[in-house]
């Protein structure tokens, strides 16, 4: 009986000790929390030097293609000697990749 009371007088301490409480975990670990914030910078930044590797990846198949479309035959030469590998016989052929 005391215990109840003792609550009812003290309602207001205990509510705001659990809305502390609350605020508190929800402001660390919830969704839009502490540790979600670093976790979605760290997929950002991710995600960020992913564009740039494809974006050179994309250059470089745009010059090949530009390459081929406009029958530069150095490279045409270069590709045909390198899926056949053809070559002649006093040629020493050294892959370097």
């Amino acid at each position: 009986m005391r215990l109840i009371e003792s609550l009812k007088r003290k309602k207001f301490v205990l509510f705001n000790i659990f809305f502390t409480l609350y605020i508190g975990i929800n402001l660390i670990g919830g969704e839009r929390g502490l540790i979600s914030y670093f976790d979605k910078k760290k997929i950002y930044e991710e995600l960020l030097n992913k564009e740039i590797i494809l974006s050179t990846q994309l250059e470089e198949l745009e010059h090949k293609i530009s390459l081929l479309k406009n029958n530069d035959f150095d490279y045409l030469d270069m590709l045909y000697r390198e899926k056949f590998r053809y070559g002649t016989k006093d040629e020493i052929i050294i892959k370097l990749k």
